[in-house]
């Protein structure tokens, strides 16, 4: 454990946490957030105690990570990442996947634009209906045809096609996000079995994951085929929603693009669900 890393992360939080959020009086400040004195005060802990732990001077036990956690309001991913930082499984360790207001509310708000919202392990949690429209993913029957790394690493939509640079640039993120999820939640088997089943049966996938490449930007390009033969080119973009721990895929076209035209055209012909729940049994 790196003690600064934690005590960055704790100092972050301090300073972004709006006192009236956490019950304090709204007085004039002169620098954002919580001083010292009253993060100590909220979580049971002397200002000088909560010093060292932001200068790395003091290793936390489990008790103080979540005593700090419960005084800063932080929500789960937080609370997740500083039990991590501190070498520390959070309370339960198992990656979250309820569909929360904040992700329901931005597919009801984009219900013309294909999107997804993953776990942490990138299990497809919901989609909406103008995604469906594009056709592109189909079943195969196995335990993991739900999650988007999975299926990029080891059974590829054959509707779906990518040029070399944006194939690259899609797997680092992958990869990326299912070893950040791997730290946050390390207690969580399924997760384990997952990453554990991917290393076995993907060279590409184990190679990456021993050295994983830097992501460079949380966006790529691919082209869906129709089932008509038609196809139109999308750029996704991928959208974290930290409260609940989860991710949006948003996918867009060039605007005034051919692509523009040919996707307004099968986001009409869907049937206008906004918020389409998917599990292991597909959507519903």
């Amino acid at each position: 454990m790196d003690r600064s890393d934690f005590g960055a992360a704790v100092r972050h939080l301090r300073e972004s946490t709006d006192p009236a959020a956490v019950g304090l009086p709204v007085v004039s400040r002169r620098v954002s957030g919580l001083r010292r004195e009253e993060l100590g005060e909220l979580a049971g802990m002397s200002a000088d105690y909560v010093r060292r732990l932001e200068q790395g001077r003091s290793h936390p036990s489990a008790g103080v990570v979540k005593a700090i956690a419960r005084a800063l309001g932080a929500g789960r991913a937080d609370y997740e990442r500083l039990s991590a930082l501190a070498g520390y499984a959070a309370a339960d360790g198992q990656v979250p996947t309820d569909l929360g207001p904040g992700a329901t509310r931005l597919l009801e708000r984009f219900a013309d634009t294909p999107m997804i919202v993953t776990d942490a392990a990138m299990n497809l949690v919901a989609v909406n209906s103008a995604f469906l429209a594009l056709e592109h993913w189909d079943r195969t029957g196995e335990r993991w045809e739900w999650n988007v790394a999975w299926r990029a690493f080891c059974h590829p939509f054959a509707a779906f096609q990518q040029s070399a640079t944006d194939a690259r640039s899609h797997e680092a993120v992958l990869v990326a996000q299912l070893r950040a999820a791997r730290l946050r939640y390390p207690a969580d088997a399924s997760l384990a079995a997952l990453v554990d089943e991917m290393r076995s049966r993907s060279r590409r996938f184990d190679t990456l994951w021993r050295a994983p490449r830097p992501v460079a930007a949380y966006e790529s390009s691919a082209t869906f085929t129709q089932s008509d033969g038609d196809s139109l080119t999308l750029v996704g973009n991928l959208i974290a929603l930290p409260g609940d721990d989860l991710a949006a895929v948003m996918l867009t076209a060039a605007p005034g693009s051919r692509d523009a035209a040919r996707l307004v055209e099968v986001v009409g012909a869907a049937d206008g669900r906004a918020v389409v729940k998917v599990g292991q049994t597909g959507p519903g």
